[in-house]
């Protein structure tokens, strides 16, 4: 699902780039000005009082498209030499980052600064800057990068993504914005499961999908940053109902963690358990389609091809209820006792947890 997106050059003419900006105003102008769900209509018996009080409120202070536009950096990541994630994401890796506040603080998507080496971002005015590693909280799926240089772009307020309705418009901006801003809509906010042991409770999900997705900042009606670009998705109003759009991690997700990532390089609390196994959903069955090297499951003897069945007692059915009854087993550091059907015989399998953390290679200190 990871792209290597091409950004385009930090510095168009200036003509060109007084022309986008314009057009960028009139977007978010009309993101403003558009009503919060083109789908659906208040009709009750209060509607149109509402609508009165509505309309007599203040949108509060216009935007500044220039301004956010400052606030989105380019990402780019050199990952240490024999990192566990150069395999499947590459050991060089781009994407998108936000500023956050006035200390430096950038966040971006996990899976671009896993394992990093070396982190440069490009700011919207074309200055590359090294930062490092804060935190890749692996639950939310965020990374938190730290410049150590000042940073000239206006921070991105933080939004509530709680507050998004279906088929709200929202901007999407990705790093290079000036040519890749753009309009969508939100077209649902459901649970997410993934196949690396992951799992959101209420992903948001939009359409029509940008291909610079990530660590694209999603952000709403008033300006302010409501979700981090995750995937490219086939189906973005529901499972099976083919609709491509991207995922995007909530921020109310990050914003009760985002203390303890700046002052603790992670968030406070139990680990949960990680198996280092990757699967696949076909029709109630879960096929495991990876073992991650010298990991938990490939140590306990569990092969790609296996289909998990169970865990504990307890019979599983999707990724979803996999991952609930691992994580309620217990912390990292507990065993897993689970039923997998290895060719024609059921095995019960017990393998030792670990966090994921652990599994994952650090730049050496000097």
């Amino acid at each position: 699902m990871l792209s290597s997106p091409h950004f385009p050059p930090p510095h168009p003419s200036r003509a060109r780039t007084g022309a986008v900006l314009a057009l960028i105003a009139i977007l978010f102008l009309l993101l403003a000005l558009m009503p919060r769900s083109a789908a659906r209509a208040d009709t009750g018996p209060d509607a149109a009082q509402r609508a009165q009080d509505g309309q007599a409120k203040p949108r509060g202070p216009a935007l500044d498209p220039q301004a956010m536009l400052s606030a989105v950096v380019k990402v780019k990541m050199r990952a240490v030499a024999g990192a566990r994630s150069n395999s499947t994401l590459g050991r060089e890796r781009d994407g998108s980052g936000v500023i956050i506040d006035d200390q430096g603080h950038v966040l971006t998507i996990g899976y671009i600064v896993n394992e990093a080496d070396s982190i440069e971002i490009t700011t919207d005015d074309g200055k590359t800057l090294p930062a490092v590693l804060v935190a890749y909280d692996h639950a939310s799926g965020v990374g938190l990068l730290h410049s150590v240089a000042p940073l000239a772009g206006k921070p991105l307020p933080l939004g509530e993504s709680g507050g998004l309705a279906m088929h709200e418009p929202v901007m999407i901006l990705p790093a290079g914005g000036r040519d890749t801003a753009s309009v969508a809509y939100v077209m649902s906010k459901r649970a997410f499961a993934g196949g690396w042991e992951y799992l959101l409770d209420s992903a948001i999900f939009t359409a029509p999908p940008t291909m610079q997705w990530s660590g694209a900042a999603l952000v709403n009606r008033e300006g302010k940053l409501v979700g981090i670009g995750s995937l490219l998705v086939r189906d973005a109003v529901e499972p099976g109902s083919p609709l491509p759009g991207n995922m995007f991690v909530p921020i109310d997700l990050v914003k009760p963690i985002l203390a303890d990532l700046i002052k603790n390089g992670r968030r406070s609390g139990p680990r949960q358990p990680w198996l280092g196994l990757s699967t696949e959903e076909t029709q109630g069955r879960l096929f495991v389609a990876r073992v991650s090297p010298d990991g938990p499951a490939d140590k306990a003897g569990i092969h790609r091809g296996d289909i998990v069945i169970g865990v504990g007692d307890a019979n599983i059915n999707s990724m979803e209820e996999f991952y609930r009854k691992l994580w309620a087993v217990g912390p990292a550091g507990s065993d897993i006792k689970l039923k997998v059907l290895q060719g024609p015989e059921v095995k019960e399998i017990r393998v030792h947890s670990i966090d994921r953390v652990d599994y994952f290679r650090e730049k050496p200190s000097t």
